[in-house]
């Protein structure tokens, strides 16, 4: 319990140190809601003329993206300092954290949360999940409110773990800028269709490597049951939500092996 009492604090902290200027932090959501936004739109747009995308309509479409924009919420705010730890490697700052009397990996979830991040992808995805829900054919009932929570807590575990993973990959490089971005940010992008537009060679990546498939796709398919599951496994909808266990965990170990190989910058 203390642990815990001492990360809300933490995290009640880097909320208040990131809306200390209120007008400036609204503006800066506003901008992040905007620009996402603009994406979606110009998808939106182009769903209107195309009509559908593999057998996705628009709605259903909208729903995959709501998923990946309500996990990167949590996300943004749990695993912030996460997102740019070879900078925390490069100016030395890391090695403020090991003398400290707690464990590193604790030190670094819940601080400095993104808050303004945080309020720009939630709204967006919970904008697109009220528009998209009730059009798409789920019947909510327990059940599939139990999977859709449990989907979204595997989704933010997903990416939490891989931006340990990229983290950790700093004690043997030190900047990881470029392979966050590539197997990142990138894929991302890519995420937000269904994984089965793809060649064979990015499908394989975003289900096994960088697996972006089980933040939204398959829960999203559990729910949908679409066609183009049919080539996959379907047991790959099942274990969705327990994915960010087994991957967040993988991504603990490696960080636990990973941490022993780290040298002072000097900084």
């Amino acid at each position: 319990m203390g642990e815990l009492r001492i990360a809300l604090q933490s995290l009640k902290m880097s909320i208040h140190t990131r809306m200390q200027y209120r007008v400036d932090s609204a503006v800066a959501a506003l901008a992040v809601f905007l620009r996402e936004s603009a994406n979606i739109i110009v998808i939106y747009l182009a769903l209107i003329k195309f009509d559908r995308i593999n057998e996705w309509n628009v709605n259903e479409m909208l729903f995959l993206f709501s998923l990946l924009f309500l996990t990167y919420a949590f996300v943004v705010s749990l695993f912030a300092d996460l997102r740019y730890f070879s900078d925390t490697i490069r100016d030395g700052r890391f090695d403020r954290l090991m003398v400290r009397p707690r464990g590193l990996l604790f030190q670094l979830v819940l601080n400095n949360a993104d808050i303004i991040a945080s309020i720009g992808h939630g709204t967006l995805g919970v904008i697109l999940f009220l528009v998209s829900a009730g059009r798409v054919g789920i019947q909510w009932n327990f059940g599939t409110i139990l999977y859709y929570t449990a989907a979204i807590i595997g989704g933010v575990l997903i990416q939490g773990g891989m931006f340990i993973i990229f983290s950790s990959l700093s004690f043997y490089f030190v900047e990881t800028d470029s392979i966050r971005n590539i197997f990142y940010w990138n894929m991302r992008k890519f995420a937000g269709y269904p994984v089965s537009i793809y060649p064979k060679i990015i499908q394989m990546i975003m289900i096994y490597i960088v697996p972006f498939a089980f933040v939204n796709y398959f829960p999203a398919q559990y729910l949908l049951r679409k066609p183009d599951m049919a080539q996959y496994p379907e047991i790959y909808m099942y274990l969705a939500p327990f994915a960010g266990i087994v991957i967040y965990a993988a991504a603990y170990l490696f960080w636990r092996i990973s941490v022993k190989r780290y040298k002072s910058t000097g900084n």
